[in-house]
């Protein structure tokens, strides 16, 4: 264990404790509440996910554990010590007691209780003990709250039956869900980790075995646990783990050490957390939770954390083991649309499906790409990816059900055709995209979940022609065959349906026709080329004798609907960073973080000249070179605003002025330190850019 952090951070908490000193009403509730026996809800709607007070500590930690009252299990021991692991126990008990520097008189009866402890445990379980299996880790948090050895014994229990996932083994199930977890929030980074062949058995061992107690100060390890346990969630030691790589992806990515002393770096990442962060690293984790698909704890509750498997060993291996993304329930994506806050998981549903299959029934709110098109024809595939993504960032300005930032791909469930789609799945895996999963079961599920209402559950339902309900054919049927019904509609307004209704059309016609149609649509006049914005346009309304339109920082608003697609894989040109900064026309520069959609940030630079506004990123391992990642014509921006609470935060918003209002093209977001001395210079360049092109 790392040693625990001396006066600074005593006096930080004092401090913390002299600000918070009128926060105390709920510490005498929460006294209240234990004298009068209370149970955990009551606790927990006390508590509110805060760090309790010390004293108070051991008995809200039981309560949380279930184990309050509860008997004396030991009272069975038959006090002998006699398993073939005995003296390598003893000797790791007795080193672990030498590291809390009890006082000599103390020791053989605190090495007495836990070789007792565990000694028991392992014949009751009928189970071996082995060094570093984390039990003496989890122990000595326990040692500290001063409890009997009763109640040691039944917190220990709790906690290991409860929150430790079984099978923390090399290449062990919970590693593999880890990492599709890992892939689902971080994908650059997991792949990353792949090619490197880093499994998360190598450096998270350990953080799942202990709860992170093998690897964080004492101090920490307490109130992590006070908060942990009253989340009462075991797969919340998965989002830690996230919260913590994700946190130190920089230093993943920009390392050149040996695989080894990466690995034992990443192993130690939670040591540098401080009893300061625990609330927010926490609160981090859960927002990650809720950004996740739930269904997966459903799968995996009782393999992980239950009494007694579901499954066979083997086949959920496998299934783990196999898996090429996070898996969906059916019953999960039926339902997670129509919910609303922010946090809550909204999804893209992609149908892979031929497209026989689609026209012979889908759900309403389906985008279809057909999967065949990857191999068969790459370049309409392309085409066909550039119009589901337009399609989603519509649907998601437009508020529609059909919306969402989570990519779903749904096969057949037939083992045959899905071949083509895990093909799709894993093109868009290893392109970056974030939030990628699949449908488990396919279509097959979704079709037995809906069996009882298919009319209104499905759109284009042919009982004739659907591969579940004529499990003989072959899906083939033509367009004359299916009832005319309603296309995808993902907005209000007219303008929006009928751009989504004619790729909905395109998307329902035989595979053929989505080559030539699809590709003529995206082609066409209706969407124009992109193209730099020359300040020399005179395109919309002028900003003159008009409503501000033009803000820096004075609200706190949305991103008026529009949601752009922005790609880092087109090729852009490398320069030198100081030839740059010192061109004779850069009027100001300054360090920035570019924030992706994805909400990745990148080390930028922001160079304003008379006329543009660039954005060059620096390049990793490339010292002094950056790429030119946006150039901005100053007379393009209509709209700059930021946050109230984070006004370091800019949004600038690309586009014309029309006569109902601001017409957004496009948009890009920055983190800037020095947020006011930039946004004055554009300002000014600006309004100069306007007076020169009035004149």
């Amino acid at each position: 264990m790392r040693p625990i952090y001396g006066s600074t951070r005593q006096s930080s908490t004092k401090m913390a404790a002299l600000e918070n000193a009128d926060d105390t009403e709920w510490i005498t509730e929460l006294e209240t509440a234990l004298v009068e026996d209370c149970d955990f809800g009551s606790l927990r709607n006390i508590c509110k996910g805060r760090p309790v007070p010390e004293h108070l500590r051991a008995e809200i930690w039981q309560i949380c554990l279930n184990v309050e009252g509860k008997g004396d299990a030991m009272s069975s021991f038959d006090g002998f010590y006699d398993m073939e692991e005995q003296s390598v126990l003893r000797d790791d008990c007795s080193t672990l007691v030498d590291k809390l520097g009890n006082e000599e008189e103390d020791k053989v009866s605190i090495v007495s209780d836990l070789e007792s402890i565990i000694t028991f445990y392992c014949k009751s379980r009928n189970i071996k003990y082995t060094s570093n299996n984390g039990w003496l880790d989890i122990l000595q948090p326990l040692l500290s709250q001063k409890l009997q050895k009763a109640e040691l014994y039944n917190c220990f229990y709790a906690i290991v039956g409860k929150y430790i996932p079984r099978d923390c083994v090399k290449n062990g199930k919970p590693f593999h869900l880890f990492r599709l977890l890992l892939q689902y929030h971080d994908p650059e980074l997991s792949s990353f980790l792949d090619t490197k062949r880093i499994t998360p058995d190598l450096y998270a061992h350990d953080w799942f075995l202990s709860l992170f107690a093998a690897t964080c100060d004492l101090k920490v390890i307490t109130i992590m646990w006070d908060v942990y346990f009253q989340h009462s969630d075991p797969f919340l030691v998965f989002f830690m783990a996230l919260v913590i790589l994700v946190n130190s992806r920089d230093m993943i990515l920009l390392s050149d050490e040996p695989k080894e002393t990466l690995i034992e770096s990443m192993s130690v990442f939670p040591s540098g957390l401080e009893a300061e962060d625990i609330e927010d690293f926490c609160a981090l984790s859960q927002y990650y939770s809720n950004k996740t698909p739930q269904s997966f704890k459903r799968d995996y509750q009782m393999p992980l954390f239950g009494t007694q498997l579901v499954q066979t060993r083997t086949s959920f291996d496998e299934q783990v083991a196999q898996a090429l993304c996070l898996p969906v329930s059916v019953g999960e994506l039926l339902q997670a649309n129509q919910q609303t806050g922010e946090d809550c998981v909204r999804y893209f549903l992609v149908d892979c499906r031929p497209a026989e299959q689609y026209n012979s029934g889908h759900l309403p709110t389906a985008f279809h790409l057909d999967a065949n098109l990857m191999l068969q024809n790459p370049v309409e595939f392309n085409t066909a990816v550039h119009g589901l993504f337009a399609a989603q960032q519509m649907a998601i300005a437009a508020e529609s059900v059909a919306g969402g930032e989570h990519l779903c791909f749904m096969g057949s469930g037939r083992e045959e055709e899905d071949q083509y789609v895990n093909m799709v799945v894993a093109n868009f895996l290893q392109k970056g995209h974030q939030y990628i999963s699949s449908t488990r079961g396919g279509y097959t599920a979704l079709h037995d979940v809906l069996k009882d209402n298919l009319t209104d559950g499905l759109s284009d339902h042919n009982v004739k022609y659907c591969i579940v309900c004529s499990p003989d054919t072959t899906g083939t049927s033509s367009c004359s065959d299916l009832d005319n019904t309603d296309d995808f509609r993902i907005s209000k307004e007219s303008s929006v349906d009928s751009l989504f209704g004619k790729l909905s059309t395109v998307m329902k016609s035989k595979s053929a026709e989505v080559k030539e149609k699809l590709t003529n649509y995206i082609k066409n006049d209706q969407m124009a080329p992109e193209r730099h914005v020359s300040n020399t346009d005179k395109v919309g309304k002028r900003y003159r004798n008009m409503a501000s339109v033009f803000t820096i920082g004075d609200e706190d608003e949305g991103e008026d609907g529009y949601g752009g697609v922005s790609s880092d894989d087109e090729p852009r040109e490398i320069v030198s960073l100081d030839t740059w900064l010192n061109k004779p026309d850069v009027i100001y520069h300054c360090k920035c973080k570019e924030i992706k959609t994805t909400g990745f940030m990148h080390n930028s630079y922001m160079l304003i000249t008379s006329s543009h506004l660039y954005v060059l990123r620096e390049i990793p391992k490339q010292k002094n070179m950056v790429y030119i990642q946006s150039r901005r014509a100053l007379g393009s921006i209509v709209k700059i605003t930021s946050k109230k609470k984070h006004p370091e935060l800019i949004t600038f918003k690309y586009g014309t002025s029309e006569d109902d209002g601001l017409n957004i093209t496009d948009m890009d977001k920055y983190l800037i330190p020095t947020a006011g001395d930039a946004m004055r210079i554009v300002k000014q360049q600006i309004m100069k850019v306007l007076d020169a092109l009035d004149s």
